[in-house]
């Protein structure tokens, strides 16, 4: 996937991976400057072009004067690690009538905020992903035609919160695979056992969610387990999926105890991983941690080259998340990002249930490799846009056709969804016509040659926000929840209340939709943001 901005620029100095760097948060933030400064502004100064392509992000300016985007620091009040990537700007359509951006199906944003809220904290805004709080839930999508593997949905409403403005939806989809037609998977669990890891939130309940994953597991499939602190060691060599009493037996035998050293711990996980590597078969190492590793000889640009290099050779690599007080998010997120897998963080055995058992397959085989978006404005309707997250997912127009271009990955039964503000032309208010359309371009899983697809907007726009499907209603209520959250400029003013209410009339009987309702209560009382607000 995608390797973030930020890395391609800004060797990251942080208490994650680099001793010298084991500051106080004082000392700390002299270290990381950040210039909390609007993207638009640095694409104007720095004269590039206006837009999300522009690379949105609260920055730095480096002594030559180039701007480079926002490093991870730790956030002052939790000592955790989150990344700001900004806010995506406003686009005049006349000038840039194109948006381009990698695929996301990561959700560790949402279920994190969820833990926070839960236990009585507003979540750190940086933390906040708009895209990973939308593409949490589930949508109805037609069937992909036989000549495509994605379903495609794009439609329009006024918005209920911003009069004169509307929005837009974009949904790509694709085909949902049965655990039968799933192929077989070559897993290799590397867990942190480090002493951070010792609470019952954190490696006890990744063993239980281990466990899942393992009777979910089918005949040829085979898990590997290798475990790092202060040292790292394979607990379990390859061991077919039928002797799941073994597996289990080696992940229950687990204890925390030592100081991190993740590097050298993703390094013998990608060992064992390679000896699975085989045509028609998944080779996936899995990272399950805290991500406080705060001993090792590598920095964060080396582990990140290291897993690059695996993906490169067929070894995609996910990060399961646990616990709070110390989670770097920044750093399970961008781990997943470059080794093509996804970022989850569990929170609950019902989080666990999720990833590992009702979206398995999605989580494990991909179908779709460097898939890219371009949404194509018709700038006699649309005046202009603003794409509602997918900031660190922010790709180039110019390199939409540009194969060498690192993207997202999607896997069997994975929904991406897309939402933007747009402002109608005067003819765009008269025509109620398709406001545009939006390719797709990606690669078969082990392809390294690029396919595309042109999917026009069908129809026009609805005639009132209560007249767009429930599906429409509850993403933009979501989308608006974490934007409100993250600081969204446009979203200051939005009330909560509203934005409760329309997610609970387009929840229905959904538990995990009116888990979200509850979650904007939630919020609603910690900020004593009322009823009008």
């Amino acid at each position: 996937m995608m390797l973030r901005k930020t890395l391609a620029s800004v060797l990251l100095c942080s208490s994650l991976l680099i001793p010298a760097c084991k500051a106080k948060s004082a000392d700390r933030a002299d270290l990381i400057a950040t210039v909390d400064k609007p993207a638009a502004e640095y694409a104007r100064d720095q004269g590039a072009p206006s837009g999300g392509n522009a690379g949105a992000g609260s920055g730095q300016v480096a002594a030559n004067g180039a701007y480079a985007p926002a490093q991870t620091k730790n956030d002052s009040m939790t000592g955790e690690g989150y990344q700001d990537y900004g806010k995506n700007p406003w686009v005049e359509t006349a000038k840039d009538h194109l948006s381009t951006f990698a695929a996301d199906v990561d959700t560790a944003s949402y279920s994190l905020a969820r833990r926070k809220l839960v236990e009585g904290q507003m979540p750190v805004p940086a933390g906040v992903r708009v895209e990973e709080f939308v593409n949490y839930f589930r949508y109805s999508f037609p069937t992909p035609q036989s000549d495509s593997p994605f379903s495609v949905i794009m439609d329009a409403a006024p918005s209920p919160l911003s009069p004169g403005r509307h929005i837009v939806r974009v949904g790509v989809a694709t085909k949902a695979k049965t655990a039968q037609e799933r192929k077989p998977a070559n897993l290799v669990f590397l867990v942190d056992v480090s002493g951070s890891m010792q609470s019952p939130d954190k490696l006890e309940l990744a063993k239980k969610a281990l466990t899942t994953l393992t009777m979910n597991l089918n005949e040829g499939d085979t898990i590997s387990l290798v475990t790092y602190a202060g040292s790292t060691r394979v607990v379990l060599p390859p061991t077919g999926a039928e002797n799941k009493s073994k597996i289990i037996g080696a992940l229950n035998d687990l204890v925390a105890s030592g100081s991190t050293g993740m590097a050298s711990g993703i390094d013998l996980a990608y060992r064992q991983a390679m000896q699975g590597v085989r045509p028609g078969a998944i080779s996936r190492v899995i990272v399950l941690s805290d991500g406080d590793a705060n001993v090792g000889a590598n920095t964060h640009e080396e582990i990140l080259k290291i897993i690059e290099g695996r993906a490169k050779e067929g070894v995609t690599l996910s990060t399961i998340g646990f616990g709070t007080g110390n989670y770097k998010d920044a750093l399970m997120e961008q781990l997943a990002d470059k080794g093509n897998g996804n970022s989850f963080y569990i929170d609950s055995m019902d989080e666990a249930t999720k990833v590992f058992q009702t979206d398995l397959t999605a989580t494990l085989e991909v179908v779709a490799k460097d898939a890219k978006f371009q949404v194509d404005f018709d700038p006699k309707l649309v005046a202009r846009y603003r794409l509602v997250g997918y900031e660190n997912r922010d790709i180039k127009d110019t390199d939409f056709r540009n194969d060498k271009v690192d993207a997202g990955e999607i896997g069997a039964g994975h929904q991406v969804t897309a939402l933007y503000e747009v402002e109608l032309t005067g003819e765009g208010k008269q025509a109620n016509a398709p406001l545009g359309g939006v390719r797709i371009r990606h690669k078969a899983p082990n392809g390294e040659k690029a396919t595309e697809a042109a999917y026009p907007m069908v129809g026009g726009v609805a005639a009132s926000f209560a007249n767009s499907s429930s599906d429409f209603r509850f993403a933009f209520a979501t989308a608006a929840f974490a934007d409100v959250l993250r600081g969204g400029q446009d979203a200051e003013h939005w009330s909560l209340a509203e934005i409760r209410d329309m997610a609970k009339a387009a929840a229905g009987d959904n538990a995990e939709r009116r888990e979200l309702v509850s979650l904007i209560e939630k919020t609603m009382t910690l900020t004593g943001r009322t009823a009008s607000r």
